[in-house]
């Protein structure tokens, strides 16, 4: 009886001894995720001179050595970041396959509506505004990898609706970079300025492609009827 008693005493008085929870480690590419994640957000608002590696690491809660692990040259973290801040898979398609077709409004309004979109990240955005005025390798980076290939893209495409008759006869190079500079000035509006939009992201698409679509395309030509005599 009393052996008995004294084992419950003794059980009550006892901590019990929890085995601790271990968190889960993160995995490599996750950890290369949140690593260009926060690289992207500090080079966003301070700019490329003013963040540091040691920064970046501190956001993620690593050490340089590790950061550099995964991205031995800054280089390598820039396009890395590009890489995930400008994906445009599908894009390139659906576009070269609205072309085929000759779906003027398509193709203009698949480039417009990628980046004037609910919900678009403006990382990128602020990225290349530093990277331009800080005369960054980025700038180039993104020029030559990825804006460049939509910018071609769409000056051939309006070089060869000019040679059909379908397009009034402009500068192909100009006219495209006409419309990219709506686009990008809509962004810097928005999400720069802060500015307020008036009109849903998909009606300011339509509206922007209608603008300059009636102002490329060619008139109908007019039918002269023959006077009898």
């Amino acid at each position: 009886m009393v052996s008995n008693h004294l084992l419950t005493i003794h059980k009550t008085m006892t901590p019990s001894i929890r085995t601790p929870r271990r968190t889960p480690r993160a995995t490599s590419q996750e950890r290369q995720a949140s690593l260009i994640t926060a690289a992207a957000s500090l080079f966003a608002a301070k700019g490329f001179k003013g963040t540091t590696t040691k920064e970046i690491a501190k956001a993620t809660g690593v050490s340089e050595a590790l950061l550099f692990k995964y991205f031995p040259t800054k280089r390598a973290l820039y396009a890395a970041i590009l890489a995930e801040k400008a994906q445009y898979s599908g894009l390139r398609e659906a576009i070269e396959e609205a072309a085929k077709k000759q779906d003027d409004e398509r193709l203009f309004t698949l480039l417009a509506s990628y980046r004037i979109r609910k919900g678009a990240d403006p990382t990128l955005l602020r990225l290349l505004l530093f990277s331009a005025l800080e005369g960054h390798e980025m700038s180039d980076m993104f020029f030559r990898q990825q804006y460049r290939i939509f910018y071609d893209l769409l000056a051939s495409y309006i070089h060869k609706r000019i040679e059909e008759g379908a397009f009034r006869p402009v500068d192909p190079l100009l006219a495209a970079r006409a419309f990219f500079g709506v686009i990008v000035h809509h962004r810097l509006l928005h999400d720069i300025f802060g500015l307020p939009m008036h009109r849903t992201h998909e009606d300011t698409v339509t509206e922007y492609v209608s603008i300059f679509l009636g102002g490329l395309v060619s008139p109908p030509r007019k039918v002269r009827r023959r006077e009898h005599p």
